[in-house]
């Protein structure tokens, strides 16, 4: 029997990598550009995934592309804790003047979103010499040990790898499914009956939960959020891995809410597909650890570093916050118009172009109503990916469909995506 070479890639991922890392694709790459994607088949697909929220400036943006090979003639790694380079304090500089706030702050740069977290915490903790910190139901901080203790999602990440460490706690997240009043007597409780807050180094969360469905924080908690951490002397950390660089209609989301962070984390999309996060704090903050407390072989990979001045222009030069906030617009539009035809649409939520859409199963159903529809989730996805269209589901129920397609997209194929999601929507309310 002859297998098809996706297939035979398939059988050579099952033998030589292993179960945990999760793949969703039964398809290979071979090259994309902006928000187009073929396979090694020659199949094309018009990515709505960006590689988990990574390609804000799409596949291959020419800027991006000639600053790396820029870069990458010059030199290519010399570990800036060893031999420095102007990329990476200019980049600090940039960051410190575009993150919210107009106070002193000093950048460190790192390879990934987890790494970022765990540096930020270990930054909270030697500035007040305190242990614990306090996350959100739903979060996603990431895979590592320490990340993942604060991610507020079991399955699949947090399962088989405990124990976790200590100080750690989680609070329900003030958004449409809770109410703050809630939340704030959650803390109270947490305050009584597990730790002092004056033993509390920091509260992180995301402006715009993403692994969690894509839940936007209410505008009030994170004013209170705040004041609380102003009253205790806690650090307030704002994790921008997946809501930075344009996504919610601003270049950061915490600028949607008048509140200044005190540390902000940034990654994904900063570098448009390169390794690369940060972040940027109060310089008195930043500045708390001893040298040699942070760094790592290959945090702020000079060739990153490169990437990330493109994206920050071409940020800038082509409007994209703004565009983004005009393409969820249209987005959202489509789904809201489709609630009739599609009774599972339970909620069409988002902030910019961080959209989401969540599937219950209807009134009708012979099941509970308002139950979480995951069945129906992976059927749209399913029949989306049909159709060309690459799209990610998240949530704590597996619920909820997210879409994060290149800011820089042509209005012809996020036309043509909108139709295909249209058809998927249709198939999988009668599915054959």
């Amino acid at each position: 029997m002859n297998h098809s070479p996706n297939e035979q890639l398939m059988a050579r991922k099952a033998a030589a990598t292993p179960r945990g890392v999760g793949v969703m694709g039964t398809f290979f790459a071979d090259h994309a550009e902006n928000a187009e994607l073929w396979d090694i088949e020659g199949r094309r697909y018009i990515d709505f995934a960006g590689g988990i929220a990574v390609m804000n400036t799409g596949h291959r943006h020419p800027k991006v592309i000639a600053a790396i090979e820029a870069q990458l003639k010059r030199f290519t790694h010399t570990c800036y804790q060893v031999v420095p380079y102007e990329g990476y304090i200019a980049l600090a500089e940039k960051l410190n003047a575009l993150t919210p706030g107009t106070h002193a702050k000093k950048t460190a740069l790192f390879s990934t979103g987890a790494e970022a977290v765990e540096n930020a915490i270990k930054i909270a903790r030697a500035h007040t010499k305190r242990a614990g910190v306090i996350a959100f139901s739903g979060a996603f901080h990431g895979r590592s040990l320490f990340a993942v203790a604060l991610t507020g999602k079991v399955q699949p990440y947090k399962a088989q790898f405990g124990p976790f460490p200590p100080e750690l706690y989680h609070v329900p997240f003030p958004c449409h499914c809770a109410n703050l009043d809630e939340v704030k007597k959650a803390v109270q409780q947490l305050f009584k009956a597990d730790i002092e807050p004056s033993r509390v180094a920091a509260i992180i969360f995301e402006p715009v939960q993403g692994e969690g469905g894509f839940n936007v924080i209410q505008p009030a908690a994170v004013q209170w959020l705040r004041e609380l951490c102003n009253e205790h002397g806690i650090v307030m950390i704002a994790d921008e891995v997946q809501t930075g660089f344009g996504r919610t209609g601003k270049l950061f989301a915490m600028q949607h809410f008048d509140v200044v962070p005190d540390i902000l984390i940034s990654a994904k999309s900063l570098a448009a597909g390169l390794p690369l996060s940060a972040v940027t704090g109060r310089a008195d903050i930043m500045d708390a650890p001893n040298p040699g407390g942070l760094g790592g072989t290959y945090a702020g990979n000079p060739v990153a570093i490169a990437a990330a001045h493109a994206v920050i222009d071409v940020m800038a030069e082509e409007g994209l916050p703004e565009r983004g906030q005009q393409l969820g617009d249209r987005l959202k539009t489509l789904l809201n118009g489709l609630c009739t035809e599609v009774p599972q649409i339970a909620d069409v939520r988002g902030l910019g172009g961080m959209v989401a859409v969540e599937f219950n199963r209807p009134a009708a159903s012979d099941q509970q109503a308002d139950e979480p529809d995951a069945d129906f989730t992976k059927r749209v996805q399913t029949a989306a990916l049909k159709h060309g269209l690459i799209l990610l589901t998240c949530g704590v129920y597996g619920n909820v469909v997210r879409f994060m397609f290149p800011l820089t997209i042509p209005n012809a194929h996020f036309d043509e995506a909108l139709g295909m999601l249209t058809a998927a929507l249709r198939d999988a309310v009668r599915p054959v």
